[in-house]
């Protein structure tokens, strides 16, 4: 399946707040020997770097966050609570390390492979509702870390979407962070049933922490 590129990198390499909110709209496909599964992300999360302390980077660069210190566009996979991956964008210009959680999306396509990949999930509409069951519906694991995803033959693409309208969208606190809770660099779309459920302080949903 060729896929044809429709956004630029000067579109990600910019302020992850700026990012976030382009994001909403915008849509994943996952390509391998498996199948295709296509979503349309419907929430996210910003994270800045050394002067954000609920970022990976807050205390410089590792062999494990490597990737969020750019080129923009890039996937930034990393692995929580010894069971889960979590899939971002990364932003910023290089080596200025920023991204973009994906918190949640709705299935375009592939609904099938995707009810595979998620057998637990009884409702269609909460397959990718979440950053762990948005990476298991598309098959993420921490291998596809470093992924081009503006490159017309990586595995994983970003492409833009529907538009949102500013009406349709909301922000609010991020999830599951320790510091910084106060910050309102969530933000997803009002009234898609795929947005992850809210609870402060708890592990229900996953964050950028580490």
């Amino acid at each position: 399946m060729l896929l044809v590129a429709e956004l630029t990198r000067s579109e990600i390499a910019r302020d992850p707040l700026r990012v976030a909110r382009f994001l909403l709209g915008c849509e994943l496909v996952s390509i391998s020997s498996e199948g295709v599964v296509r979503v349309r992300l419907v929430e996210v999360e910003a994270y800045r770097g050394a002067d954000d302390p609920a970022s990976h980077c807050y205390r410089g660069r590792t062999e494990r966050n490597a990737v969020m210190f750019g080129p923009a566009g890039h996937l930034y996979v990393y692995f929580v609570y010894g069971m889960h991956f979590c899939l971002n964008v990364v932003c910023l210009a290089e080596g200025v390390p920023a991204a973009v959680l994906l918190r949640a999306g709705e299935v375009l396509e592939g609904e099938e492979l995707a009810r595979r990949r998620r057998p637990a999930v009884r409702k269609d509409t909460a397959l990718a509702s979440g950053p762990a069951r948005l990476a298991g519906v598309l098959g993420i694991t921490r291998e596809w870390d470093g992924t081009d995803l503006l490159r017309t033959d990586s595995r994983i693409r970003l492409l833009r979407g529907a538009p949102v309208e500013d009406g349709d969208v909301r922000s609010g606190p991020r999830v599951g962070v320790s510091t910084a809770t106060e910050l309102p660099w969530r933000s997803w779309v009002h009234g898609s049933r795929a947005v992850s459920s809210y609870r402060r302080g708890g592990r229900r949903t996953v964050s950028n922490r580490g």
